[in-house]
């Protein structure tokens, strides 16, 4: 599976996905990309994993061809975010 990482979930979390192939936004050079762009861009990745719990409101995510994974936690740092990889 190829899983793109949101410019808000940390870098080392892609550790979390040792079976998979795991890129970041900043990677791809797609660090100042408004969530459509991104989204639009991300055609070639399985799962979009973000922190952003507004993305839902602002875009009809459904219309592209991305399953979307949104971490809820108090904060994006790791020792907030590890908890949710079994979730």
């Amino acid at each position: 599976m190829r899983i793109l990482l949101d410019e808000c979930v940390p870098r080392r979390f892609r550790r979390q996905f040792p079976e998979h192939e795991v890129r970041t936004a900043p990677e791809m050079g797609w660090a100042s990309f408004k969530n459509g762009n991104l989204l639009a861009a991300s055609g070639k990745f399985d799962v979009l994993v973000t922190t952003d719990q507004r993305l839902s409101y602002q875009l009809n995510v459904s219309s592209f061809p991305i399953a979307v994974l949104v971490l809820v936690a108090k904060r994006n740092k790791p020792e907030f975010l590890l908890p949710l990889v079994g979730a």
